[in-house]
């Protein structure tokens, strides 16, 4: 399937010189967890996420991955992946052993994922060559290898200050440029002040109602948000994929509401929603994507994230993702941050190679 490419690329000196005695081979089961030997626990629920993109080359989506080993010990690993959702750009992700960074190894793998890309590229496979990456500058947990989260202690702390400032040196070195702040915060019940909805004493004011996840009003508002929010990335969300990716059964869809201008009897239109997914433990704050109508003006659009986001902390915690495109939903995040109603669990930055 992919030998061929791989065995080429791995021959090129041009992908970056390895230290001596360091070798690179393709993925190969057990890689996993001969890597946590030497890796340890992730040290926040980023690393965590993206450690599952390592694994066997793949041509539907398109992936490579490959194991840096010194005296036969897997020390690094790396993978470039196409995504068929945001085609302009390929994910990159590099971990190297704690002991063994700063020696070139990681950025000799690159060159060669590098190298494969372009072999893909040329070959019309993949439609791109250029990159993106992501990683924690912060985050207030730690993920151990069962994947369940614990408080850091002072060295974990400085460890991990350490990892980030010598990730951020190596982007650059790499040509990466930082492009884009995805943040998930947990938000305390009662954080923010209730609406009116509509009844009698407020006859225009707006109407919750719940929605299936199934449906194609939600599914269309999800796939027109999501492309909206992502145009720094640019998405090809189609009904069919924001059902699949976003809200079947098997992503953990709950649940749903949307907050109308009116009753959708009456004809309503969705002006913000939210879907909740099962939360993997059940003391943890529930998992909601909170979207709006992307044709809203950016007053009014802030307006009802902010009345949906109250009707649903008015019992329970939730935690929310939060990119800098989603701009009606930012600032209140913020100020829910700056008066310690909310909590960043994980701040992570995103950065490209093409930041144009």
């Amino acid at each position: 399937m992919s030998g061929d490419v791989t065995q080429s690329a791995l021959a090129q000196d041009d992908a970056g010189p390895l230290p001596e005695g360091v070798t690179v081979r393709p993925w190969r089961d057990g890689d996993d967890l001969a890597l946590l030997q030497v890796w340890g626990d992730p040290a926040d629920v980023q690393q965590h996420q993206d450690r599952a993109l390592l694994g066997p080359d793949a041509d539907t989506p398109w992936r490579r991955c490959l194991v840096a080993e010194e005296n036969g010990v897997p020390v690094a690993a790396g993978v470039v992946a196409a995504q068929p959702l945001h085609p302009r750009r390929l994910w990159a992700y590099v971990e190297v052993a704690p002991a063994e960074r700063r020696r070139g190894i990681g950025a000799g793998l690159l060159g060669r994922l590098r190298a494969l890309a372009a072999e893909a590229h040329a070959a019309g496979t993949v439609p791109t060559t250029e990159l993106r990456t992501r990683f924690a500058v912060a985050s207030r947990l730690e993920v151990g290898a069962d994947g369940e989260p614990r408080e850091p202690d002072e060295q974990a702390a400085a460890a991990h200050a350490a990892q980030v400032a010598g990730t951020e040196a190596a982007c650059v070195a790499a040509g990466f440029t930082p492009v884009q702040r995805s943040r998930r915060v947990a938000v305390v019940p009662g954080a923010v002040a209730l609406p009116a909805l509509r009844d009698e004493d407020h006859p225009d004011a707006p109407v919750l109602e719940e929605i299936a996840t199934g449906s194609v009003e939600l599914t269309r508002a999800v796939a027109e948000f999501y492309d909206a929010v992502h145009s720094w990335d640019p998405s090809t969300m189609s009904v069919g994929a924001a059902q699949r990716l976003l809200l079947a059964p098997e992503t953990g869809a709950a649940g749903a509401v949307a907050l109308r201008t009116a009753p959708r009897a009456e004809g309503g239109r969705v002006r913000a929603f939210a879907v909740s997914y099962t939360p993997e433990r059940q003391e943890a704050p529930t998992d909601v994507f909170l979207g709006w109508d992307p044709a809203l003006p950016e007053d009014e659009a802030r307006q009802a994230v902010a009345d949906l986001l109250a009707m649903l902390v008015a019992q329970h915690p939730v935690q929310l993702e939060v990119d800098e495109a989603m701009t009606a939903l930012e600032p209140i995040v913020d100020g829910l941050l700056a008066r310690h109603a909310a909590l960043t669990l994980v701040d992570t930055r995103i950065w490209v190679t093409d930041p144009q």
